[in-house]
């Protein structure tokens, strides 16, 4: 049984979508936090991965995201709301067996199991956002959902950096834990809430607009950029500078911390002084702070260096919530979900191929990874000064009124 969207204010606040989405930020984070935390001790101790197999790993990792075009159709038939909430458990349960297949062959299966209900969550959760969230409050809304989702993997790293030693844990008891407590949230956010009726139906077909063109690149860039972090940063400082679980949980930990206390000021800015000026400002950081771990192969400025640029790093990614207000802001209603889907995509095409031959070149030059980071990120900063003060469908970009006056 479905509830209209436009009745929500009807329902107690613990039931309303915004509630939801909470719950789901929350969520998610319990086993994709752990998974990330021990995945680099784990396959260098259990798996004796090098730099080749784990771009391998994360480059199987990704072919889920690269096919959430498919998601356009799973939604003809099993509704956005439901699809997020069994992604959820997949992801979950896959986490919990991680442990279980302490072999290539073995984390490449488990890992792509976990991924497909990552991304599919990812990808419908975003669409749920920007369908479910009022444009005007959107911005302070993804950052109070950006905050929340913190406040999961804190909770995560956490326990992991309290227990890990003291109670001389194993992979596989923290997998479970982890794994277990994502699907246990998920069934029962599907027994609660209602099945909630967007006011706008979504186009449930493949579509590719060319008024779309930028925040399509913008997409592409985003994510070639940001797998070369997320595969070698944190690699890095296990390979290079030794450190244990306890010890990189602790710096996830300390980054997540950071995270929560700036999200919400992230969002209040990017509503405030806009998508365009939010954008120059991440990728300019950026750009420097791949330019400075490229440094740490040449200086030598030692692990607390890497521990600062890694904390600093997401704190210019959370500004990356501007693409999102960015695309509700110039697209249809109806093209929301189908956009999503492709978005996804095209921010995964490069996450197929990138980690896997960069991890070859990672065993002969680390310092050229990070160089060819910095570049993606001088890219993405010319994109972002094409995003108009105000944009709004007609004026998708800056050239738009150009072009508009030559047809």
């Amino acid at each position: 049984m479905t509830f209209p969207l436009d009745r929500a204010s009807e329902l107690p606040p613990w039931r309303r979508p915004a509630a939801l989405l909470m719950l789901m930020a929350f969520a998610m984070p319990l086993a994709f936090a752990t998974w990330s935390a021990l995945l680099n001790n784990f396959t260098i101790e259990m798996a004796g991965f090098d730099g080749a197999d784990i771009g391998w790993l994360h480059t199987v990792r990704e072919i889920p995201g690269f096919l959430a075009i498919g998601v356009i159709f799973v939604i003809l038939f099993v509704r956005e709301q439901v699809l997020a909430l069994v992604s959820l458990i997949l992801l979950g349960v896959a986490t919990a067996l991680t442990a279980q297949f302490p072999s290539l062959g073995g984390l490449l299966f488990i890992t792509l199991l976990s991924s497909i209900g990552f991304h599919y969550y990812e990808t419908v959760n975003q669409s749920l956002q920007l369908q479910w969230l009022p444009k005007d409050r959107a911005p302070r809304m993804l950052g109070t959902l950006l905050a929340i989702g913190s406040g999961g993997t804190l909770l995560a790293y956490g326990a992991i950096v309290l227990t890990w030693r003291a109670f001389d844990l194993s992979y596989d008891t923290v997998y479970w834990l982890a794994g277990g407590a994502t699907a246990a949230i998920a069934v029962i956010a599907w027994l609660v809430f209602p099945q909630f009726e967007s006011p706008h139906p979504q186009t449930k077909k493949f579509i590719l607009r060319r008024r779309y063109w930028l925040y399509y690149a913008l997409q592409f860039m985003s994510g070639a950029r940001r797998q070369i972090f997320i595969v070698f940063a944190g690699f890095m400082m296990v390979e290079r500078y030794g450190l244990d679980v306890h010890q990189v949980t602790a710096l996830f930990m300390g980054t997540l911390v950071i995270n929560m206390l700036t999200a919400s000021a992230v969002g209040r800015a990017v509503g405030h002084f806009g998508e365009r000026a939010a954008l120059i400002v991440e990728y300019a950081g950026l750009g420097t702070i791949f330019v400075l771990y490229a440094g740490l192969y040449v200086f030598d400025w030692g692990v607390w260096m890497a521990a600062a640029l890694y904390v600093a790093n997401h704190v210019f990614f959370s500004l990356a919530l501007a693409i999102k207000t960015y695309f509700q802001k110039i697209a249809d209603p109806g093209d929301i979900a189908p956009t999503a889907a492709v978005a996804f995509t095209i921010n995964h095409i490069a996450a197929v191929f990138l980690p896997a031959a960069l991890g070859y070149l990672w065993l002969s030059s680390p310092i050229t990874v990070f160089v060819l980071a910095a570049g993606m990120a001088a890219v993405s900063l010319g994109l972002s000064t094409l995003v108009p003060r105000h944009p709004v469908a007609g004026h998708e970009t800056v050239l738009a009124p150009r072009l508009a006056a030559a047809e």
